[in-house]
Order: structure tokens, then sequence, then C-alpha cells
């Protein structure tokens, strides 16, 4: 009987019932995007295996003797659907002794700041680090001799799962705790390099380390990253992912998409992600509280028409726009009537995020000077020439340009700390 026979022995038939469920659910949407025509890609001979399952292979022995303090949400699942949290709770040797939670939560659902919990099937309790503290505190990790991170990323900069990563590398050196980093793929690939660096002083929950918005690392990696130019010093360990290549992105890889988020439901809204989500702080609704998050622009002052006969021009590679209106049930704009235009990927080879994102910005700019605070790009794009460009209209194109030696020197960086070919 192998390991993850025996280990599914032990969960309640309910849970596992209701995982299948899910599990199913989501596999049969990967597949259709999968045989979409637009979205078609190589298929691989056998599924990755991320750092999970590779720890439960080796019967967990990097962990056995251990108290464990196990850092996860929903995406901390084994190829099985067990949740990490389970799968370390009944593993031999093993003690799990507690749990922290990262941003929306240990069930990924929440859109605001984060109580303590007490996990029902284990009686643990799931301290929050999106709630009074960011970072585990002393009291927290105490009796703790070994903190585990297991959540699926976004391959963003600003997504705040790697800066919980990085705050708990943090405080487990501190108390001299080992960090094991059980490896999940980037789901936009490991090879797109795109968006400007992160300014130094703009450092902060939603910017961990000077970086380009879209990195093409795993967690993994970029633990490997933070420790080292960080000097933080923790002893690292990284589970390393088994079949999985640098151009795979997520839905290559034949694990099922757990939205790692509320509003990153999908594949396709994850490859939208980085170039829309940077414009909501300037004033539009990105399409929460909508079906189709990020796959939309829109405000109640924009007309559709104006800003298609704007966009359509530009030819922005990989991309299609349409107008639409929408109506969001909550979010910004909630209740009200919102024009904008419709976001479609045809060639995701040639989609840059970025200048997507830079183009639309540029023609709101140009179109609602008054309405539209280009200003407040800086928030997530992270850089401030960048936003003065776009202020002074340079053309985005030659805005990206500009960062191509940044972009060279992190790439060489970068190189030092690769796991994958």
């Amino acid at each position: 009987m192998t390991q993850k026979e025996s280990s599914s022995s032990v969960f309640p038939k309910r849970f596992v019932s209701i995982l299948f469920g899910a599990a199913a659910i989501a596999m049969a949407f990967s597949s259709l995007l999968r045989n979409s025509s637009v979205f078609a890609t190589p298929q691989t001979s056998s599924s990755t295996e991320t750092g999970i399952d590779v720890l439960e292979q080796e019967n967990f022995a990097p962990l056995r003797g251990k108290h464990v303090g196990l850092i996860t949400n929903q995406t901390g699942v084994d190829s099985q659907g067990h949740r990490t949290i389970d799968v370390l709770a009944h593993a031999d040797g093993v003690k799990l002794v507690a749990i922290f939670s990262p941003e929306h939560g240990i069930q990924g659902k929440a859109d605001a700041a984060v109580e303590n919990a007490t996990d029902p099937e284990t009686a643990l309790t799931i301290y929050s680090l999106y709630g009074k503290t960011q970072k585990p505190t002393d009291q927290m990790l105490q009796g703790v001799d070994a903190l585990v991170f297991d959540i699926q990323g976004a391959g963003v900069r600003f997504y705040t799962y790697i800066t919980t990563m990085g705050y708990a590398m943090e405080a487990a050196s501190k108390l001299k705790i080992p960090f094991f980093v059980l490896d999940r793929p980037d789901p936009l690939g490991g090879e797109k390099i795109v968006g400007p660096m992160l300014d130094r002083e703009r450092i902060s929950f939603v910017g961990y380390f000077p970086m380009p918005l879209m990195y093409a690392m795993t967690v993994g990696e970029l633990a490997k990253m933070f420790n080292a130019e960080n000097q933080t010093g923790v002893e690292l360990h990284v589970i390393a992912l088994k079949n999985w290549q640098r151009r795979q992105t997520y839905d290559q890889t034949g694990l099922t998409w757990v939205p790692p988020s509320p509003n990153l439901r999908t594949v396709t809204e994850a490859f939208l992600y980085p170039g829309v989500e940077i414009l909501q702080p300037a004033g539009v609704s990105v399409g929460r509280g909508t079906a189709t998050p990020f796959e939309q622009v829109g405000a109640p002052w924009i007309q559709s028409d104006a800003l298609m006969r704007s966009l359509e021009p530009r030819q922005v590679p990989g991309v299609r726009f349409t107008a639409t209106s929408f109506t969001p049930a909550e979010g910004l704009y909630s209740g009200n009537l919102c024009s904008g235009v419709k976001i479609e990927v045809t060639d995701r080879n040639t989609f840059d995020p970025v200048r997507m994102g830079l183009e639309i910005a540029d023609a709101l700019h140009r179109q609602y000077p008054d309405r539209f605070q280009v200003i407040r790009l800086a928030d997530l794009l992270g850089s401030e020439a960048a936003v003065e460009a776009l202020i002074h209209y340079q053309p985005p194109a030659d805005i990206i340009k500009s960062w191509d030696n940044d972009l060279k020197t992190f790439r060489n960086l970068r190189a030092k700390y690769l796991i994958y070919d």
C-alpha cells in the first residue's frame, strides 16, 4: 500500500466526497480550457507533482520528529485533493501543532481582515496573518520547530501570499526555526518576465522585494532569492516539484486549478490579473462583483464606444477588446451600471498583460483626465518613473522599452536561484 493510499483512509468519507466533487468540477473546467483553440497547449506525458506530493513520497522524512506549524489555505492540497493540513496531521512521526492563514483566510473566501479561527477537522488554532498581525509572532510560534509553507501563488509581485512567505521566513529566522517550502508552479509559466522593477521605497505588503511585476519564479525559487538577497538567514529547505518545466503554464501541468483567491477563478483570469488589477486604484471597476472579474474594465463615467475607438488602433498583441456594460454586485461602483470593455486573450504567446494595462491606462488618461487617477497606478505598478511617463503621455511601448536594462539585471540575479529548467 502506498503512503497516499494509507493516508487517504483516515479522512472522513464526507470530506473526501466534497473534495472529489469540487475537484471534478475544476478538472472539467480545466479540460475545457486546454481544449480551447485559443489556449491550445502541448500536453505533458505526466502531471506535475507539487511539494506536498513529493513529501508524501518521501514518507515525510524531512519533517519526522518535528512539531510543525503550517502556513496554508484552500490551495494547499495534494494530487488526491487532500488538504495539506490533514495530510500532515495524520503523517507518521510528524506533529502538526499550529496553522497559519494568509489574506482571504484558510478557505480563500474573505475579502477583508481575517480573525483567528479553529480548524474543525484537527481542532487546531488557525492564526490569521491578515488581521491584527501580518507576521507570525513569537507566541504563535511557541512549540513550533519547523515552519512549512504550502500556498499556490499567482506569479505576480503584488499578490500578497509571497509577502506572507517572506515575513514568515523572517520570523522563523529570528527564532532559528527551519523553514520548508512545499513548492508549486508559477501559474503564468517560468519564462515571461514583464513589468517595471519595484521602487525600493515602495517595498510594502504588496511589494516585498524589488523585482518586476511578473517574475517567472516558483515560490520555492523566490524563497531562495529572498533568503539570500535580504540576508534573512533562515535555514531554508525547498521540497521541489517533479515533472515541471519553465515553459509550462498552470493548465499544462495536469494539476487541478484551485482559485487562490475569490476573484482568480480561472487560469484565464490569472493571466489577465497583472495588467487589469493595476487599474483599479485609479478609479475603475475591474469586474469584481461580477461573474467574470479581470475580464472587463469599466466605470459609470466611461463611454464604451469612445474607449474602443482609442484602443482598436493600438493593435495590442494577443488580445481583443469589445464594448460592454456590467453592474458590479460588490466592490467599486457596486450597484451602478458601468460601461467599458470586455477583454479576451486571443494569443497567450504574444500577450503581455502589463502592455495591455498601460494601453488602457493611457487611453483613459487621455479621455478622462479628471476622472481617471493615473497617479494611483503607482500603488501596484510600483514605479514612479513609469507613472510619470504615462502622465506626460509617453507611448506605452516606449515606457516598456525603458525597462530593458533593469530586467536584464534582474534576469542575471534571478538565474542564481532557479531550480528548474
